[in-house]
């Protein structure tokens, strides 16, 4: 088996781990309907990081101009712009009514980031939950046997938020620092080569303790949303067994599982929470590091005559443009971690690939054979187990019933998920309609197989919304045309057991209905579909003897062509089939009468 199918089982094991800046844009390359928007973003931070830059050297000039050289000036031009024709004063006036100026447009800027980056904050979150819901559907019924529903809801829930939150509140003020620690070290530099240097010597300290930690960070967040995805799968367990739990009296048991996971996603957490502020205390330091320098150094080279006093009120507004938005960017890089590492949960499944491919139909020459149904040297093993079955073939010709008989485990209901292609063949080949079964197209395959589970699985809606889910065929159909529909069918009758009849409330895992009613609503949805073959695993095992009559009256009536698989321990049901097959210890073989089967069933039973 192949790596890709292996972690298709389990995506606990070897999660690919994404590297940060190649994650970000296989993020951004999901929206590409967005980018203009992003881009118009990124080009308001930059007009942002430019004005930003303007305050500190116009204070600066300022100071000399007006405090240091006592001048009455008569004009100031400062980046080619003419600012001023008067006195001292009216320069700090002009100076101050600029900064205003400067300083509305950067309200502006941060507003208008604001609205572009928490609209696509949202539709980012939008698009990802729509492509894991939408990969998960193309997922094989191994996937889901392996794992956990919790986990599954908390990666689309969760962990998508994470990104959310990172794109719509942290990413253009991540940017815009980024920008802004740009522009305020070139200021530094340009200023004065010497002070520059010296002032940004401990961000180069910084750099490295970042570069040396973020991996850390990094894996406590993963592991904290893992965390999380536990104990979610565990609430989601535990609620969706609570009457099991209730009937056995194990609260306790179950009280203590929960226990377990919440403690462990508690201690997950306060280490998460620990690494995501290590970087803060120490950009600060850092920070006031650098302040040092400037003060330090500038006052030796204003001594020194290398600089003005002015200037080293500029120093250090830059050296504060440089160093405030790293310790910003010090939270911010938290969030941006446990973002990618959210990411990394949320590509693992966008990534995978369904083991159960369509085959292109050239793949397929027909077999010849008039059979609807064959099994063709067909063995299979759950992943990484022993086989369940070994090397059958048998066939199943068109408008016949047959029934699989055997113990418990046998294999009885292996063989029909064969059948429905909910598994491939370890080895083998199965034939549906003269063709590999595998050219068949889910949609192709859902019309010419019905299968009723011997748990059916409803939705939260009405009868009708249930019996027509997947059917193309009624979905447009009034109230009244589906009972006439049903009726031809004969499938009418089955209506009377419910009070509100189409209407009727179903709620999937509540009480609205018995189990019996469920059951009767998956037998209608499968059997209106009028499929070629019609597989009944346990199908009338919660149903009363009356309503079983009617079921078996129903079969009857069904088309000549159809074929019939039934699953069942009652012998009453298995009793007019046209042949049965016992199923026991991986081998499928045909019992010939109904003595015949039930003797192989005793001896079975006996032998396990």
């Amino acid at each position: 088996m192949s790596s890709q199918n292996y972690n298709l089982n389990s995506l606990r094991e070897g999660e690919p781990k994404s590297k940060t800046w190649p994650a970000l844009r296989k993020l951004v390359g999901l929206l590409p309907e967005q980018r203009g928007k992003l881009m118009l973003a990124l080009i308001i931070m930059l007009v942002y990081a430019i004005l930003s830059m303007l305050p500190p050297v116009l204070i600066g000039f300022t100071i000399n101009k007006v405090l240091v050289n006592k001048e009455h000036l008569t004009s100031l031009d400062v980046f080619g712009w003419h600012l001023l024709q008067g006195s001292g004063f009216g320069l700090i006036l002009t100076v101050c009514g600029w900064l205003l100026v400067i300083y509305l447009l950067n309200l502006a800027a941060v507003y208008m980031r604001t609205i572009l980056m928490g609209g696509f904050g949202q539709h980012l979150l939008y698009t990802l939950r729509n492509a894991i819901f939408n990969k998960l559907q193309e997922l094989p019924v191994a996937f889901f046997a392996r794992n956990k529903a919790g986990d599954l809801i908390s990666r689309i829930n969760n962990d998508t938020d994470k990104l959310n939150q990172f794109f719509s509140q942290s990413l253009m003020q991540f940017v815009s620092s980024i920008f802004i620690i740009a522009g305020a070290g070139i200021a530094l530099v340009w200023l004065n080569w010497r002070l520059g240097l010296a002032t940004l010597a401990p961000a180069a300290l910084m750099w490295i303790y970042t570069k040396l930690v973020s991996p850390w960070v990094k894996r406590k967040n993963a592991i904290s949303l893992k965390a999380t995805g536990a104990m979610s799968a565990e609430i989601q367990e535990s609620l969706g067994n609570f009457k099991v739990v209730l009937a056995f009296n194990r609260r306790d048991y179950f009280r203590q599982r929960f226990e377990t996971a919440n403690a462990h996603n508690y201690s997950s957490s306060v280490k998460a929470g620990i690494a995501n502020s290590i970087f803060t205390p120490v950009y600060g330091l850092l920070s006031s590091m650098g302040q040092m320098v400037v003060l330090l150094y500038g006052v030796y080279l204003v001594s020194t005559g290398y600089l003005a006093v002015g200037f080293i009120v500029s120093y250090l507004l830059y050296t504060s443009n440089f160093y405030d938005p790293l310790r910003q960017i010090a939270a911010l890089w938290a969030n941006f971690q446990t973002a990618i590492a959210g990411w990394d949960r949320i590509s693992h499944i966008l990534s995978l690939e369904s083991d159960l491919p369509t085959l292109p139909a050239s793949a397929s020459s027909a077999n010849g054979s008039p059979a609807l149904l064959e099994f063709k040297d067909v063995t299979f093993r759950y992943t990484e187990g022993k086989d369940v079955l070994r090397h059958n073939s048998f066939r199943m010709e068109k408008g016949k019933t047959y029934a699989l008989v055997g113990p418990t485990g046998g294999g009885k209901t292996t063989t029909a998920s064969l059948i429905a292609r909910l598994y491939d063949p370890t080895e083998g080949t199965v034939w549906l309609d003269g063709r590999d079964i595998r050219t068949y197209t889910p949609a192709e395959r859902a019309k010419k197989i019905g299968f009723i589970l011997q748990e059916p699985f409803l939705f939260t809606g009405t009868v009708r919304e249930n019996i027509l889910y997947g059917n193309e065929e009624y979905k447009d159909y009034t109230n009244e045309q589906l009972t006439e529909a049903l009726h031809r069918s004969g499938l009418e009758t089955l209506l009377t057991r419910f009070d509100e009849g189409l209407e009727t409330k179903v709620a999937a895992a509540g009480d609205s209905i018995s189990l019996g009613q469920k059951q009767l609503i998956a037998f209608i949805r499968a059997v209106l579909r009028n499929p070629d073959l019609l597989v009944l695993d346990e199908a009338t095992a919660n149903i009363d003897t009356v309503t079983e009559k009617m079921l078996e009256e129903i079969l009857r009536r069904l088309p000549d062509t159809t074929t019939r698989v039934i699953i069942a321990h009652r012998l009453n049901t298995i009793e007019n089939a046209d042949e049965i097959f016992f199923v026991n210890a991986g081998e499928i073989t045909r019992a010939g009468s109904l003595d015949q089967a039930v003797n192989m069933l005793l001896e079975g039973k006996r032998v396990s």
